[in-house]
């Protein structure tokens, strides 16, 4: 009988506590995960009076050799591009090679290896009208601009290739277009 009433008093209590507003929360297992604790994160304290602003972590590796490439997408940048941007870094040899791999990887499925625009998915009829390089008004700093946005068909580059990556394939593009003439 003891037991009995002890059950019955649980029933009791459980019945009368599912009773309460059930849209509001009633118990939070950990609170901090719901309701997180502000700080200011350019503060010279946060929470638990530890710095915020701290140095990198030991391995990081150093984004020194980005750079940042300002000129909009739009057809006004490309003009600009064209009329501005020229190529940092030296004719060399090795420059030349490096582009060619690079031509290779990533435009000559389009473009040809020849820059003709009759690379192999133009000769399975993936994509038509892929441009000569002979056939427009390009230069060296169009070109990159190309590669940095897209244009038309053509998806940016700009994740692929590195920034001397970029201008090593530009330059391999223009002695394409010297050969072509």
């Amino acid at each position: 009988m003891k037991s009995l009433k002890i059950i019955i008093a649980l029933v009791v209590v459980a019945s009368l506590a599912s009773c309460n507003n059930k849209r509001e929360r009633q118990v939070q297992y950990m609170p901090d995960m719901y309701v997180s604790v502000p700080y200011d994160a350019n503060g010279a304290e946060g929470i638990n009076k530890e710095l915020v602003n701290k140095l990198p972590v030991a391995g990081t590796v150093s984004r020194s050799g980005v750079v940042a490439y300002d000129i909009p997408d739009t057809n006004e940048g490309y003009e600009k591009a064209k009329a501005e941007l020229k190529n940092p870094l030296p004719a060399t040899e090795a420059n030349l090679e490096k582009g060619k791999e690079l031509f290779g990887i990533y435009c000559a499925a389009c473009h040809g290896t020849k820059g003709d625009g009759n690379g192999i998915l133009s000769q399975r009829d993936k994509f038509n009208g892929i441009p000569s390089y002979i056939d427009r008004d390009i230069n060296e700093g169009s070109i990159y601009h190309v590669i940095m946005y897209g244009k038309n068909l053509m998806g940016s580059h700009a994740s692929q290739l590195r920034y001397n990556e970029r201008w090593q394939v530009v330059q391999y593009v223009e002695k394409l277009r010297s050969e072509l003439k």
